[in-house]
């Protein structure tokens, strides 16, 4: 994932985005927005759950009911139907999520994923040794488990009000880590607090499970089939005794995710075309077919339910579970109870310590780093704010304990942490602002290394006072699309643009680096803009016989064509081009820079013109 953009881009294995494509940002937005409605409806289940109104606020969970198919039926009260299947879905957004992560997500390059996987760890075994430290026995000892979850959705809702103005490379690895976490909870919901095991329903469930697996396997691209045995499996995972959770999490790792095929995406548009030719009922189906193919349907599931999850399901389980009747003496005897504070330490204090440990002492044992732009001061204030546990942490409380008295204890335990894991969180990122100079954990967005006419490629007048700087790869088909847009943006400029072309041959793309080579060999005859469109007309063909072929085209001589593309200075230009791509926050391809400064946002002529245009205006207001 490369520039901020509104539209797709290539993505390297190393794409540890900080750009924020548009997926990421909707992912983060719909999770911030989803922690406003989690905190309404805590305080609303709170006040129903202390007002003279409360024997109806217990009522209401309390009722049955039934859902009954033939000679079968399913039997739970509401707070169960919202516990056991409403969030089965939520776990399996969550788990559609984890596979798109480690298939074409942030997770591709494993380098990049030790340093939140050792915090993850460290951070859930931690707090987990410090709940037992005050609960190391008896009933009590149970609820261990509530201390390893982080709700991923308050994580990221708080941390837009107390954390950097820009903190996207923060956010995406506080997300690894959460996805560590969550597939741990997940599991330890799944065995620890399942009930007696049930060996029918279990074959039942390995069936579905190896279903999947089959449709996932033979290409299956229509999203009913794979919603058929995932609904089967619940109810399978359900009589089996363990936890209905574990199937919505396993389910949704099995669904496949993958990046559109560029045959998938020319044939979309070739079939919308013949539909705006002939607006016929059959030529709209096969054009929604084929639009609908060209998505995973991984990511067609996540677009459909992500929303909803969000903003309907969590928050009615947290007007299920929130609700603790303070009155009593309930309140008194939380504040002085053992599980009460085992909750408490071990989600604020044991989060903050396990995470800030893991991360930095695997980044000192030289086993991976810090995402680019984030700082020790962030990584302590990301810790503090991961010891919010809220959804996770109150679905494993109504699991752990059979006593309703630990229950409510426990339940205070989790809402008092919330709200001193925030508190810690806003301070830890004002000391890591003021005292460590760690201001936004983000990508850099100034070009490292300044045009130089006598090492880069310049179409234009050298001396024109408007720069565009474009990094790009050969192979990737969005570069070849927006690849008129320097001449177009040079037509509408004339002398007062120069067009700058850099290097960034992605590892996803095998032909890439070497058609960065042979545009730097017909760089050494003079030609490297008739190469530079040559390689774009035939992206698919980037062979070495390919590209003597097109050296020839050109009239190069050829012998030393070759001979060029094994010289090491030309291949260090390429190097250098990449390492200042990379010092420069470049994540993918295309990225463009306005001047020395990375361009964030849709990358057609027209905006980039709008763009050129206000710099060019700014200039002028300057000069006067």
């Amino acid at each position: 994932m490369g520039a901020a953009t509104d539209q797709t881009v290539c993505r390297g294995q190393d794409a540890f985005v900080g750009q924020a494509p548009r997926s990421l940002r909707q992912f983060m937005s719909t999770e911030a927005g989803s922690a406003g409605l989690l905190v309404l409806a805590s305080v609303v289940a709170l006040v129903w759950a202390n007002s003279p109104w409360s024997d109806a606020y217990e009522a209401l969970w309390a009722t049955p009911v039934s859902v009954a198919a033939g000679a079968g039926d399913i039997s739970m009260d509401l707070h169960h139907w919202i516990n056991d299947g409403l969030m089965v879905v939520f776990f399996f957004v969550i788990g559609l999520e984890v596979r798109k992560e480690f298939a074409i997500g942030e997770l591709t390059d494993r380098s990049r994923v030790v340093v939140p996987l050792v915090a993850g760890i460290t951070g859930m075994l931690v707090p987990a040794a410090l709940y037992l430290a005050l609960n190391s026995s008896g009933e009590e000892a149970r609820g261990w488990g509530a201390v390893i979850g982080t709700d991923t959705a308050f994580l990221l809702g708080v941390m837009a009000l107390v954390g950097p103005a820009v903190s996207t490379q923060l956010r995406i690895f506080l997300l690894t880590l959460t996805v560590i976490d969550d597939i741990v909870a997940v599991s330890v919901i799944g065995v620890v607090y399942s009930d007696d095991l049930h060996l029918g329903p279990l074959a039942v469930a390995a069936v579905c499970l190896a279903v999947l697996v089959g449709l996932d396997r033979y290409g299956v691209w229509q999203a009913a089939p794979y919603v058929a045995v995932v609904v089967v499996l619940w109810v399978a995972t359900l009589e089996s005794g363990l936890h209905a959770s574990i199937a919505g999490m396993v389910s949704g790792l099995l669904v496949p995710a993958l990046d559109p095929r560029r045959a998938d995406v020319e044939e979309a548009a070739t079939r919308f075309r013949a539909f705006r030719q002939s607006p016929m009922p059959d030529v709209q189906r096969a054009a929604r077919r084929t639009l609908t193919r060209a998505i995973s349907v991984n990511e067609r599931l996540q677009e459909a339910l992500h929303g909803p999850t969000s903003h309907v399901v969590v928050p009615v389980f947290a007007l299920a579970n929130a609700g603790v009747d303070l009155r009593g003496g309930v309140l008194a005897d939380s504040l002085v109870s053992s599980v009460t504070w085992g909750i408490v330490v071990g989600l604020v204090l044991g989060k903050t310590v396990g995470i800030a440990v893991g991360a930095w002492s695997s980044v000192r044992l030289g086993w991976g780093r810090l995402p680019q732009g984030v700082g020790t001061g962030h990584t302590l204030a990301g810790g503090a704010l991961s010891g919010i546990g809220f959804t996770v942490s109150l679905l494993i409380v109504s699991l752990a304990f059979e006593s309703e008295a630990l229950q409510e204890q426990a339940r205070v335990g989790v809402l008092l942490s919330a709200v001193l894991a925030s508190l810690l969180g806003w301070a830890m990122f004002a000391f890591a602002a003021r005292v460590l100079g760690e201001g936004d954990a983000a990508l850099p967005r100034t070009l490292s290394v300044p045009v130089d006419p006598a090492e880069d490629h310049v179409l234009g007048d050298v001396d024109a006072p408007l720069t565009l700087v474009e990094y790009l790869d050969y192979e990737c088909p969005f570069c070849a699309r927006v690849s008129g847009v320097g001449d177009e943006l040079r037509a509408h400029f004339g002398d007062r643009l120069r067009y700058v072309v850099r290097h960034f041959p992605l590892t996803v793309h095998p032909h890439a680096e070497l058609a960065a080579y042979a545009a730097e060999a017909a760089w050494r005859q003079g030609r490297f803009w008739d190469m530079h469109a040559m390689l774009f007309d035939h992206q698919d063909e980037l062979e070495l016989e390919d590209l003597a072929g097109y050296a020839g085209v050109l009239g190069l001589d050829v012998e030393q064509f070759l001979r060029d593309l094994d010289d090491e200075e030309l291949q260090h230009r390429v190097e250098r081009h990449v390492a200042s791509a990379e010092a420069s926050g470049v994540r993918g391809t295309p990225t463009f820079f306005i001047g020395d400064v990375r361009h964030v946002g849709a990358y057609d002529a027209a905006t980039l013109r709008a763009v050129l245009e206000a710099q060019s205006g700014l200039a002028a207001r300057e000069g006067r």
